[in-house]
């Protein structure tokens, strides 16, 4: 017998996403109309109870690399109605939304004090001013190269902390071929960023072990 189902879908981000959750839940024997929706994060369809469940079609949205919750079903009672079902574990928007603006804001933050620490020396002359001794003492000269690349690298890394889903769903999807939005902030921020704080500080230690 076919049942209708609608899942609520975390992870989603841009429409080769929703096109990555429709081709995994239809290579699924029994499953037909199958709708995602990008817009409100869902994906309703008809499936044959017979032979899979729920469960599979959750398990088959995991491995394409994203979060499926069940949140109505049509079931049947011992009478042969139809109820629709809702789910307590329905996907909570407002939470989802509450949780990003935490990490924008904290994100942010580390962000000013990188950038001033980065770009310090040319905000100081943009305005005409001269460069506080206390950042001349630690940043500037090749004595203090190593502080100023491990600083930047220290406020760098909350940032990549608070943002860390777009690295693992990112990186998961470019290993299967199938790269989304993710993957390109992923590559992006490893590529600009901490590839070169890293190998510059590999480069002094390697320096400085050579000629010890």
């Amino acid at each position: 017998m076919m049942q209708k189902a609608k899942f609520d879908i975390q992870g989603m981000t841009c429409s080769s996403c929703s096109s990555h959750v429709d081709k995994a839940v239809n290579r699924l024997d029994g499953v037909k109309n199958v709708s995602v929706n990008l817009l409100s994060n869902s994906m309703t369809l008809e499936f044959d109870e017979k032979k899979l469940s729920t469960e599979d079609i959750v398990n088959a949205v995991d491995k394409a690399g994203y979060q499926a919750t069940l949140a109505t079903s049509d079931i049947k009672d011992s009478n042969g109605n139809i109820h629709n079902t809702f789910k307590n574990n329905r996907y909570d928007n407002t939470r989802t939304i509450k949780s990003m603006k935490k990490r924008l804001i904290l994100s942010f933050f580390f962000l000013i004090i990188l950038m001033f620490i980065s770009m310090h020396h040319m905000i100081f002359k943009a305005l005409g001013m001269d460069t506080p001794v206390l950042l001349e003492k630690f940043f500037h000269g090749n004595e203090n190269s190593l502080t100023y690349a491990f600083t930047q690298l220290l406020l760098l890394l909350p940032i990549i902390y608070l943002n860390r889903n777009y690295f693992i769903t990112g990186f998961k999807r470019l290993l299967k071929l199938s790269p989304n939005m993710d993957s390109l902030i992923a590559m992006r921020k490893w590529n600009w960023n901490t590839i070169w704080n890293i190998c510059y500080l590999s480069n002094w230690v390697w320096l400085r072990t050579w000629t010890i």
